[in-house]
């Protein structure tokens, strides 16, 4: 009788993308998101009760630090790609450790703006950097790699929090300088650990063209704030990223005001959120494995923003069970519409970029996360103010928008010979 050998599946560190360096630097956005954990959950409260600020001066000081990093992805990208980009990243890390422990040193407030401004310009560039290194380090398995990232930093984000809520349990301004401490060390490490990461290949290693595609290339402007068709793009892409706002903002927000849903809803709709995130990311990543797969995601999104708000809309209608039911709907439907944005977002934005100018035009897309951030709590909240019929108008403008998105980027891809991607092998 023929006995076969049973395949072996590989070890886990073969599965993911990008070799060592790619591992590292997975680790690094881990280490990251449990710092930020652990000094997002007590920032407001770091400033009125250890800084002692009023309400509204800690508002103003968040508004005008969040205005401020708005500038941070461009410039980010920018310095991407006029510098290398292990060192731009290493800078950016020890600049947020710099300015996080600044706060400890005034109460002043106009300094405590300046400090807070300063911190968050790398701290929104940080996105496009880490993009721009899984880009280049992981060739065509990107979107499997930033998949895998998602499910780590979700894990990185529970342990910070977990650690930030025992903190304030003990509510001393000793535990709040510890949080601070806390992340600002998070940032040397990071910086440590990404000094032994290798610079990573430049976009051009891994695109393969044919001469007439170069020649397109070249005739298209290498300047992202005159490329109105991905100033467009990024446009749209703002109106996708309002899922963040909705689920974190207007959710607690609504069920308090509007449904007759028990508050304790609103903390577990986000453990939903977060349990389908690290289930459900890597799986759902094959399909975006290619541009043309990862555009026509646009689709399916369009049908979850629509039952998502449908269902918020749907659920001050009836008692505590219709809310309930209809809320974790809702919560459901915009967490898959978060995680199928994520894969088309990622893709496609790095597809549409140049090589000679990658860093500049992911810049200019981190301005959408950057700016729904600021503008899109604003929105929401106004949204909830409104009422029950406010929601199906915002779901019929993000399905409109879904559509322009569609048509918007077969045509930018149809400029564009389908891209071959090398993938280099990775050895230890």
């Amino acid at each position: 009788m023929n006995r076969t050998t049973p395949s072996t599946r590989p070890p886990l560190k073969d599965r993911i993308p990008g070799g060592p360096d790619g591992r590292r630097m997975l680790l690094v956005g881990f280490i990251d998101k449990c710092g930020t954990g652990l000094w997002s959950t007590a920032m407001a409260l770091y400033f009125t009760y250890v800084t002692g600020l009023g309400l509204g001066q800690v508002g103003l000081l968040i508004a005008l630090s969040g205005a401020a990093g708005i500038a941070g992805a461009p410039l980010g990208g920018r310095l991407a790609d006029r510098f290398p980009l292990v060192r731009v990243i290493i800078c950016s890390q020890l600049l947020r450790a710099a300015a996080l422990l600044a706060l400890l040193t005034t109460d002043h407030y106009p300094l405590l703006v300046l400090f807070a401004a300063v911190g968050a310009l790398p701290d929104r560039a940080t996105n496009v950097l880490t993009k721009l290194y899984a880009a280049r380090v992981a060739g065509s398995e990107r979107i499997r790699y930033q998949a895998i990232n998602r499910t780590i930093s979700n894990f990185g984000w529970t342990l910070g929090g977990l650690g930030a809520a025992a903190a304030l349990a003990v509510g001393s301004s000793t535990a709040f300088h510890l949080l601070l401490l806390g992340n600002a060390f998070s940032y040397l490490v990071m910086a440590a650990l990404t000094f032994r990461c290798a610079e990573p290949p430049a976009p051009a290693a891994f695109r393969v063209t044919a001469p007439s595609a170069d020649e397109a290339r070249t005739t298209k402007p290498s300047n992202p704030w005159r490329d109105r068709g991905f100033l467009a793009f990024t446009a749209g892409e703002s109106v996708f990223f309002l899922h963040d706002s909705i689920l974190q903002v207007a959710l607690p927000l609504w069920i308090v005001h509007a449904t007759d849903a028990p508050v304790g809803l609103a903390p577990l709709l986000l453990v939903i959120n977060s349990v389908l995130v690290v289930l459900f990311q890597v799986p759902l990543s094959r399909f975006g494995a290619t541009t043309d797969d990862a555009r026509r995601l646009l689709a399916p999104l369009a049908g979850l923003f629509a039952l998502g708000t449908l269902a918020l809309g749907a659920s001050p209608l009836g008692g505590p069970v219709l809310a309930v039911t209809a809320l974790v709907v809702a919560a459901v439907a915009l967490t898959f519409a978060e995680m199928l944005h994520t894969i088309a977002s990622w893709e496609i934005s790095v597809a549409l970029a140049p090589d000679d100018a990658q860093g500049a035009y992911l810049g200019v897309h981190g301005l959408a996360q950057s700016t729904q951030r600021f503008a899109g709590p604003l929105l929401v909240t106004g949204i909830v103010s409104v009422g029950p019929l406010a929601w199906p108008a915002l779901g019929a403008a993000l399905v409109a928008t879904t559509a322009a998105q569609r048509r918007l980027v077969r045509r930018r891809l149809s400029d564009l010979r389908p891209v071959t991607v090398s993938v280099e092998s990775y050895s230890e």
